[in-house]
């Protein structure tokens, strides 16, 4: 198949990325990106296009003069530095290759790292050693109105936006200046396969993005999305979630949209442009479990009600942990509001899981790769957001904030916590993927995607 789907040029540049062992830092992606712009002053111009909350200055570099735009940043996430690597090395390969420029036909604008203070906070992992322990001990995620990528303006129905974040702005005001044919947000996921978000469906793109995987000994995944509410194009490809889908949903199922989530997508925002967007979720740990789509001997309905008793259990550590500490805690602190967000946003899970699996179409034999990224999910946030708690707790004491509060809830729950890490070790398949591997399939996304517009303005071969 992916000798058949991917071209003989796509194929080598997946193979002009060189062997990374680890992960970049704030300071090192901006060097490099700086780097590109004084040894090819020809084809590149850097430039500071935002500031970010705490100071950091938010650079692009733009490569190329074509007519049609393109917008690539990385790290809308934190805790997802795929995407900075994946930025540098498409930034790399523009500037030195001129056949590639003209072949895609765009001018680029590229940030490798749009949430530097984020990043910051991620940084106690990026160097490894590449355990799930060692990444959920160091991770951090900000609360949902202080992500990049979710506090684009929103105005739909009752859900209303408008607290955009100084990065966020950054981007709007590039994706207004650029009217960008194509937009790259830079994100990655943690255990299983690669999938893929689009804008809009792209069949003639959808067959070439699921080969990637392939080609570079990846999985791609056929299990759970991320949300119900996400329509499928094809397997490993969905709709690029939005606000007003998210409110749609809850709204016809009885829900409410939680009142602190933020905003819109970056997606949501270029949507006037007719820009296509595309999002690659790369993980960390391979589960060749997640492509199996055969049945397993486990009902639908069972899985849905095993992942809402492990949410549960969840909420109810972070929620007990939050309420007797909270009167003590550092308002300020990153890691509190991210808990206390996280933990709000968990709560109303396991109810709605039960509801899914009381449908009726729930009784069918779930797959192998449903099964596996139903459990997985309640493995990925015990480890996440219990760990970002403990985070929380130790910077308490380390400012010497040690009342009895803080003391026994960060005993019990390390105690828990450690519970937990052996749980996920023994069942959960922990090969570290090639970070070179992840970076080449981000890569060849984009690549594949400009060459796919190309090919449709005419410009293509």
């Amino acid at each position: 198949m992916t000798a058949r789907v991917l071209s003989p040029w796509l194929e080598a540049e997946l193979r002009t990325v060189p062997e990374i062992e680890v992960f970049s830092t704030v300071d090192e992606l901006a060097e490099d990106l700086a780097d590109l712009a004084r040894r090819h002053p020809d084809v590149a111009t850097l430039r500071r296009v935002g500031t970010s909350r705490l100071g950091e200055p938010l650079t692009a570099l733009t490569v190329g003069d074509a007519e049609a735009d393109a917008l690539v940043f990385g790290l809308p996430h934190p805790n997802e530095p795929i995407g900075g690597l994946s930025a540098i090395h498409l930034a790399r390969r523009l500037c030195e290759d001129s056949a590639l420029r003209d072949r895609l036909g765009l001018r680029w604008h590229i940030i490798a790292c749009i949430d530097p203070d984020g990043l910051r906070l991620n940084e106690g992992w990026l160097k490894g050693p590449f355990t799930r322990e060692h990444y959920a001990r160091n991770f951090y995620r900000p609360a949902g109105d202080e992500q990049v990528e979710w506090t684009f303006p929103l105005d739909y129905k009752s859900a209303y936006f408008d607290a955009a974040l100084p990065e966020t702005t950054a981007i709007m005001r590039l994706i207004d200046q650029t009217r960008p044919a194509l937009m790259g947000s830079l994100h990655n996921s943690e255990v299983g396969g690669v999938y893929y978000y689009l804008s809009r469906p792209e069949p003639a793109l959808h067959e070439v993005l699921q080969a990637i995987p392939a080609a570079l000994g990846l999985s791609l995944d056929r299990g759970e999305p991320e949300s119900p509410s996400m329509q499928r194009f094809a397997d490993g490809i969905f709709r690029m979630p939005d606000l007003e889908t998210l409110y749609d949903y809850s709204e016809q199922h009885g829900h409410e949209l939680p009142a602190s989530f933020g905003g819109n997508s970056s997606a949501s925002y270029a949507r006037p442009y007719e820009t296509l967007t595309v999002l690659s979720e790369l993980p960390y740990w391979d589960d060749p479990r997640i492509a199996d789509d055969s049945a397993s001997t486990v009902s639908y309905a069972a899985a849905l009600r095993e992942q809402a008793a492990g949410f549960r259990e969840l909420f109810g550590w972070l929620d007990g942990v939050m309420s007797a500490t909270e009167a003590d805690l550092t308002p300020t602190s990153a890691y509190v509001r991210a808990s206390r967000f996280y933990t709000r946003l968990l709560e109303p899970w396991p109810e709605r899981m039960e509801e899914r699996a009381a449908e009726p179409g729930s009784l069918r034999p779930a797959t192998v790769a449903e099964v596996v990224s139903l459990r997985g999910s309640v493995h990925m946030f015990r480890l996440r957001y219990a760990g970002m708690l403990l985070r929380a707790l130790d910077a308490e004491v380390a400012l010497g904030n040690v009342t009895r509060a803080v003391r026994e809830q960060r005993a019990r729950l390390a105690a828990q916590y450690d519970a937990w890490v052996a749980e996920d070790g023994a069942v959960t398949p922990a090969r570290v993927l090639p970070i070179r591997a992840l970076v080449a399939n981000q890569y060849g996304a984009l690549l594949a995607a400009a060459d796919h517009l190309a090919t449709h303005r005419g410009a293509g071969s």
